[in-house]
């Protein structure tokens, strides 16, 4: 069995590596190191599918907070607000799988952030 060596881009708050990038969808995998969160964010041009690999995630989803853990998944919906956190000691991975017309960066609206970038 071969592994590859995905590049990490690192943030704050974890990081995350792309696994696919393709004209219809992109996937990455995102650790979220303990006791971090993402940005309140949302996306005018994709959804989005999490589904928790290891570790326990609460994910902010419009009103609801659900908490889930591994092997457990949710669907983020096009303009949903959202962010996940990583309540426990270690380390917390996920796969996102986006789905919509565009993937890029720059279609994050940011609505809070604990990393003055909103």
């Amino acid at each position: 069995m071969t592994s590859t060596v995905l590049e990490e881009d690192h943030r704050p708050w974890g990081y995350y590596q792309v696994l696919a990038d393709e004209p219809d969808h992109k996937v990455k995998r995102i650790v979220v190191y303990p006791g971090k969160r993402l940005s309140l964010q949302r996306h005018k041009r994709r959804a989005e599918h999490w589904f928790v690999v290891y570790g326990e995630a609460i994910v902010t989803r419009d009103d609801e907070e659900l908490h889930l853990k591994a092997g457990q998944a949710v669907d983020i919906p096009l303009m949903a607000a959202h962010r996940v956190m990583n309540p426990g000691t270690e380390n917390m991975a996920f796969i996102e799988v986006q789905i919509g017309d565009y993937f890029g960066e720059d279609d994050i609206e940011r609505l809070e952030d604990d990393f003055g970038r909103a």
